[in-house]
């Protein structure tokens, strides 16, 4: 691929914010492309090191990470999976990190161990030598609304991936550039990936633009060979620009530190106003990335059903309002579950917050 003074520019600075050692970026349009180099990086990294049997991917159940067909074959939300199914069914799901519906029995004691002993288990049915990578998003986003894991679950996956030469994958796309509060969703954890995808944040959404970054480990193993990759908006200069400018004003503005010091206030708040809202089953995240989960009964957390469109009207009754909202569903038995979450601007004031919430709360009382 060609390269430009804006490119090399970017990546050498992206490189000093990344959780990854001696970070080589490979640049690109958007998120889906992102995570289609991240696994084509680990595929060429395994026949590098003389591996081609490793050719598995190991990916999370109700998760979401593009719609190319290899970032599609990742995801584990059967809505988005089913109209292209004949097209799929190359990798595998682990139980997702979805603490407000955990699937360990003995939920909340050991989950960390829980999470580790399915993905050695998963590992030990097909055999390590086939297992190429594990991707995640650090915390996930649109499918399940913010769902933190616990805080034993990255270093405990990441441990079994080492321990059976398994890259790690993280995919930051809707995590990275400080919606978590945090550079990267990684960060908030003392382990770090070997791989990770960026794209939404990386321009604040002005221009397409993404990346895939792997070590130095890896680009020294790769490089050799030579990586057989690339797309026609690849390395795109203006994309560059525009991410190295965004870059620096989520620096140089504090906006990172901005972010989680706003993201702890609505997260308060909104827990404040809608504790007594009988149909709030979870009120979670981390960061400026919320989500609202919304139930039938709160007690046994049973969803609404699909007909009743929750979701829908919640984020039209906010949109009336003159709030826009991000809508899930399907989550729960890949149907029903009702979620919408938040994803406000880091340079939002103390006063449009309140805002925010005040008219959150009132579009999700609306539905009741």
């Amino acid at each position: 691929m060609f390269t430009t003074d804006a490119v090399e520019a970017y990546a050498e600075d992206v490189a000093h914010v990344l959780p990854l050692s001696d970070a080589r970026v490979y640049p690109v349009s958007g998120g889906s492309e992102a995570v289609e180099t991240a696994l084509k990086m680990a595929r060429a990294y395994h026949v590098a090191r003389g591996n081609p049997g490793r050719v598995t991917v190991i990916a999370r159940r109700s998760s979401y990470h593009g719609n190319t067909i290899g970032a599609l074959d990742a995801s584990g939300k059967e809505p988005l999976r089913k109209p292209y199914t004949p097209w799929l069914g190359r990798f595998l799901h682990a139980p997702p990190a979805y603490e407000y519906r955990c699937e360990n029995p003995a939920h909340p004691e050991g989950c960390g161990d829980w999470h580790a002993a399915e993905l050695t288990r998963m590992i030990g049915s097909y055999g390590p030598e086939t297992i190429a990578a594990f991707i995640a998003e650090p915390v996930a986003g649109a499918t399940l609304g913010a769902a933190v894991p616990c805080d034993d679950y990255w270093p405990k996956i990441i441990e079994v991936c080492r321990a059976h030469g398994i890259l790690v994958i993280a995919d930051e796309v809707m995590t990275g550039f400080g919606r978590t509060g945090r550079w990267f969703g990684m960060d908030a954890w003392p382990v770090r990936p070997d791989i990770v995808a960026a794209g939404k944040g990386t321009t604040s959404g002005y221009v397409p633009f993404g990346f895939a970054a792997c070590t130095g480990e890896l680009f020294d193993t790769i490089a050799p060979e030579g990586f057989v990759h690339g797309f026609t908006w690849s390395h795109n200069a203006l994309g560059a620009a525009v991410a190295h400018a965004t870059l620096r004003r989520l620096r140089d503005d504090g906006l990172v530190r901005r972010s989680r010091e706003l993201g702890a206030s609505l997260l308060g708040a909104l827990r404040r106003d809608l504790e007594v809202v009988e149909h709030v089953g979870d009120v979670r995240g981390v960061g400026t990335m919320i989500g609202i989960e919304l139930v039938r009964d709160r007690e046994t957390k049973e969803p609404f059903a699909r007909e009743r469109q929750i979701t829908e009207r919640t984020v039209a009754a906010a949109r009336d309002a003159g709030l826009l909202l991000y809508s899930s569903t399907g989550h729960v038995g890949g149907r029903n579950g009702d979620l919408v979450m938040l994803g406000p601007p880091f340079t939002l004031t103390d006063d449009e917050a309140g805002l925010l919430v005040e008219r959150t709360v009132s579009a999700i009382r609306s539905v009741a």
